[in-house]
């Protein structure tokens, strides 16, 4: 069979693989301590599940309006009106089946073959996938240590716009380093989109898991609400992510496109997982809390234990479940690259992270060397115990 050749450019996230493996050494009856993937092990608020199960008993079972159910679109609009400052309706909200099907739709509807997509480097995965797939050119741009968190390369993003780019892909609370934009940087991007007329995806896939101060959008900024999409998805906040819901806000032609999409794709959003969706808006938000409160306990006890590591050093994000440790000592120490270090440390400790190379190749220039761990799906007693194996192998 001859696959077309658009095929070829498809790319995939390799943490899956990562979880894949672990999960077979795991069925052998090895240890393992689960930091590879950013799935969470805490239950679907009871709010969220209520509102799926009335609606499940009213026999919301059939198609829904392509764009989704107005009442989750209203609501949406409301809410993010009311965090991030715009003028949003419905006609301004399109539901999706998780967050990650934005990515492909913005692109379809913004990108023609041959135009250039700036995107984070590290970075999701699917960005790059998506960008190439469609028929785009994918343009890098990284990240630099900075005084208490990573920081935007600025400079390299500014040198990387063309009269080719067209879009700009933005992950600010950022996956896999937990980098959040500075208002200096939110503004120079802001500055950047509209001089040089780009349109941008803004994945707040994170804007809510958050343990201190306040998240901001770029969306909010001057002249920014009319050509930004914002990726949002309920499968952080409210922990499911097997739900799949998510949404696309942004602009009315925009928004109109997607749905055009919907029609084509899905034909529409999960009916009765909308409804579990708008009662976890609209409703109780105590466990959100309590989960909150949890991840921040796991963060800090990792974050410590981490920095008390030689050859380790990590930051304290203050959103997102994410830490990205800086090991470039430590694998000096024991002479391994990235693989060698991923493999020794899986099966001499049991601890299964993600590397750099998980979120995208290498840029040039690049010297230090890291891990990206997870602690959203894994409890506090097995943070401690692993991550002591952990030192104790590294300093071993």
């Amino acid at each position: 069979m001859r696959l077309a050749e658009r095929v070829a450019r498809l790319g995939t996230e390799t943490a899956f693989a990562v979880s894949a493996r672990t999960a077979a050494l795991a069925a052998e009856g090895h240890k393992v301590y689960y930091f590879n993937l950013g799935d969470l092990n805490f239950a679907t608020p009871r709010v969220v599940v209520e509102g799926a199960e009335a609606a499940l008993a009213e026999g919301k079972t059939g198609y829904c309006p392509n764009a989704g159910i107005a009442e989750l679109r209203e609501a949406m609009a409301q809410v993010t009106n009311e965090t991030h400052g715009t003028s949003y309706g419905l006609n301004n909200v399109a539901i999706q089946p998780g967050g990650k099907p934005v990515i492909g739709k913005f692109l379809l509807s913004l990108m023609n073959p041959g135009d250039e997509v700036l995107y984070p480097n590290p970075g999701f995965p699917i960005y790059e996938s998506m960008i190439q797939f469609h028929g785009g050119v994918a343009v890098p741009y990284g990240f630099k240590e900075g005084e208490k968190n990573f920081a935007l390369d600025l400079e390299g993003l500014e040198s990387s716009i063309t009269d080719r780019t067209r879009l700009l892909i933005l992950n600010d609370l950022q996956n896999p380093t937990g980098a959040e934009c500075s208002p200096e940087e939110l503004k120079r991007l802001a500055e950047l989109a509209v001089e040089h007329d780009l349109y941008v995806l803004s994945d707040e896939a994170y804007y809510d898991i958050r343990f201190e101060g306040d998240s901001q959008s770029i969306v909010s900024l001057p002249g920014m609400e009319e050509r930004c999409v914002i990726l949002y998805t309920f499968s952080k906040k409210f922990a499911m992510t097997g739900w799949r819901v998510g949404a696309a806000l942004g602009p009315a032609d925009v928004i109109e496109t997607i749905i055009q999409l919907n029609i084509n794709d899905e034909s529409c959003p999960n009916h009765f997982a909308q409804y579990g969706a708008l009662a976890g808006l609209k409703g109780d938000q105590s466990e959100v809390q309590a989960m909150l409160a949890a991840l921040k306990e796991r963060r800090d006890t990792a974050v410590d234990l981490l920095n008390s590591m030689e050859g380790v050093r990590c930051y304290r994000p203050h959103a997102t479940f994410y830490l990205y440790p800086n090991l470039t000592g430590a694998m000096a120490a024991k002479g391994m690259d990235y693989n060698e270090f991923h493999e020794a440390l899986l099966m001499e400790t049991g601890v299964s992270a993600c590397t750099r190379l998980h979120f995208g190749s290498e840029l040039p220039g690049e010297t230090q060397r890291y891990l990206r761990m997870a602690y959203s799906g894994i409890d506090l007693d097995q943070i401690e115990e692993g991550l002591t194996k952990m030192k104790a192998w590294v300093e071993g």
